[in-house]
């Protein structure tokens, strides 16, 4: 499924907006941007590395992609939501990227682990009826499984900077 978001708040838990998962490919509402850690500067086009923490920002309402000790409504798993204004918000929106090599791989399969609670993004069977009929619910794990591996299906890639490709085949001291 697809990471989706809309502007549809949980009835329940923080009152948040809600993130679900969708099967759609053509959903423009599974649309987010990889920014910086919380009060991170991160220069547009650097790659993301392994381990570090970035946020995902939903480009259709501008809130980060955020979890906190609530329960999920449908599973009792923790909560994930979508929180803040215009790309600010808190470090409850910061995750680390799990992934294998030294950096994140357009192609490959990531995780992501919430810094502060340490739980997984996962998605698993339960689906929400009206008003969010089909969707299915996404909520932090605490342990990984197959159920929280996540792939870039399409987007815009950005160049790396100048300064990072001398810095990568930079052969002197």
């Amino acid at each position: 499924v697809r990471l989706h978001s809309h502007d549809v708040r949980y009835g329940s838990g923080s009152g948040q907006q809600s993130v679900t998962g969708v099967a759609a490919a053509d959903d423009g509402n599974s649309y987010w941007r990889v920014r910086g850690r919380t009060a991170a500067v991160c220069e547009r086009g650097t790659p993301v590395r392994c381990g570090q923490a970035i946020r995902l920002t939903h480009l259709g309402t501008g809130r980060n992609l955020h979890s906190h000790h609530f329960a999920s409504p449908l599973s009792g798993n923790q909560e994930v939501s979508a929180f803040g204004e215009a790309g600010e918000g808190d470090y409850l929106d910061d995750w680390t990227v799990v992934c294998s090599g030294t950096y994140w791989s357009r192609d490959s399969e990531v995780r992501f682990q919430h810094t502060s609670t340490d739980v997984f993004l996962s998605v698993t069977g339960e689906q929400y009826g009206r008003p969010i009929h089909g969707q299915k619910e996404v909520h932090g794990m605490a342990a990984s499984s197959q159920n929280n591996y996540w792939k870039v299906m399409e987007g815009i890639f950005m160049q790396p900077s100048e300064v990072f490709k001398s810095e990568q085949y930079h052969a002197e001291l």
